[in-house]
């Protein structure tokens, strides 16, 4: 279990994120269309997932755009955001701020990809839904690049993020 904060307040996680080199977990999310999403529908492409407890919270949309605004000039590269949010009020969001380059894709049905990822919340006023984190999984589906952010307030290191690209 990973021990992060909320605004200095330490919360846990269900795990840690995956290690680097190992293979990525499988996923299955729902899209905006309530259609699934899985891992192997982006084989071949580095695939570079921003998870994040809510889209409705000022750094979680700030992430969303800032990784919107990058992923347009990426080569052979996704971006999927990932929350617990219904994909309903992902749609909202992304149409309300001109969101097009990134995937954003939803946790709600099961929480699997939040416990297979080691990043659910266990404790605290955020339980259940998904700490803050990015991974970077490359073209073979490997685990290239994470990180867990120590405080789910803070933002991520994009500069990193897209460095590892």
């Amino acid at each position: 279990m990973a021990t992060i904060t909320l605004k200095g307040n330490q919360i846990e996680t269900i795990g840690n994120l995956p290690k680097i080199g190992s293979k990525a977990p499988h996923f299955s999310l729902i899209a905006g269309d309530l259609s699934h999403k899985t891992l192997a529908d982006y084989a071949g492409k580095k695939v570079i997932l921003n998870i994040f407890p809510s889209i409705d919270t000022s750094t979680c949309a700030t992430s969303v755009r800032t990784f919107n605004k990058s992923a347009a000039s990426l080569e052979n590269a996704v971006v999927i955001c990932v929350s617990r949010d219904l994909p309903f009020a992902q749609t909202r969001f992304c149409g309300a701020e001109g969101i097009e380059n990134v995937h954003v894709l939803s946790d709600f049905a099961t929480g699997d990809f939040g416990k297979d990822y080691g990043l659910e919340i266990t404790t605290g006023p955020l339980s259940h839904l998904h700490s803050r984190a990015v991974v970077l999984i490359d073209e073979q589906g490997n685990i290239a690049y994470t990180e867990q952010v120590s405080d789910i307030v803070d933002e991520p290191n994009y500069e990193a993020a897209l460095k590892a690209i």
